[in-house]
């Protein structure tokens, strides 16, 4: 009788889940009347906002990635091998992205950063985008610094650290060649997470004036019928990519440790 429960509330998960999703890409499908076709998502990837600004935020993902894995790992790793006990404020201070809305974020960075504060990054396009990396950093916090420090967990970073200490390895080898190889899944998962937040993000995007991929969606929303619908399929599909990369990786990996 448990299972049979436990089967139900599967299907009656699934259906939700997916219901909706099937009912939006059938209608993406009918741009053209009487009959399914590829027009909406045709009309979408050859316009050129959406390759503007697509290209933008995956451009910007990339480097919210790299600015991510540079704070984090060493963070984590520092905090792990010589402060253990400042780990509980560590986690609270990255859970705060979670409850901070991020239109208190940019608002916060718009007061301190405006063409007439002390430091005018808004006022130039190059430090608008820095402004907008640290907000999706912040945003991504605490996915990436979980992922992290999980994959940290699984390995003996003392031991490590000493052997490769022995051997004369300076700070910043033990980092690139012994730390970051040993948490590469754990921070790849984390990456793609990051990728999925970055290419979605409105609120940021939009105050900031930035042409990214979320402001677009929403434009498109607010002005066409069919492609909106096609864009969400996109976005979806692009974001279940990166769920289905993280699997593989965690099974290669595994697979290739078990070889071992």
């Amino acid at each position: 009788m448990t299972k049979l429960w436990s089967w139900l509330a599967l299907a009656v998960g699934l259906i939700y889940f997916f219901l909706p999703l099937i009912g939006m890409t059938e209608f993406s499908l009918k741009m053209r009347r009487g009959e399914y076709s590829f027009d909406a998502y045709r009309a979408v990837l050859e316009d050129p906002r959406f390759q503007q600004t697509f290209s933008y935020s995956v451009f910007m993902a990339l480097l919210t990635i790299v600015f991510g894995v540079l704070l984090v790992v060493p963070t984590a790793y520092w905090v792990r091998l010589k402060l253990p006990r400042i780990r509980p404020y560590i986690e609270f201070i990255t859970l705060l992205p979670l409850v901070i809305p991020p239109i208190v974020i940019v608002f916060g960075y718009i007061r301190l950063y405006n063409t007439s504060s002390w430091l005018p990054l808004t006022g130039t396009a190059m430090g608008t985008n820095l402004l907008l990396m640290f907000g999706y950093a912040t945003l991504s916090l605490p996915y990436m610094y979980r992922a992290v420090d999980t994959g940290l967990r699984s390995i003996d970073v003392g031991t490590l650290t000493e052997a490769a200490q022995s051997l004369g390895a300076g700070w910043v080898t033990i980092l690139a060649r012994v730390i970051l190889p040993n948490v590469l899944v754990a921070v790849l998962s984390g990456a793609f997470l990051t990728f999925a937040i970055v290419i979605g993000e409105f609120v940021l995007a939009a105050l900031l004036n930035r042409p990214a991929f979320g402001p677009y969606l929403q434009l498109m929303g607010a002005n066409r019928a069919y492609e909106p619908a096609a864009l969400a399929v996109i976005a979806f599909a692009i974001t279940w990519a990166c769920m289905g990369l993280i699997q593989l990786i965690t099974r290669f990996s595994k697979h290739t440790k078990a070889a071992r």
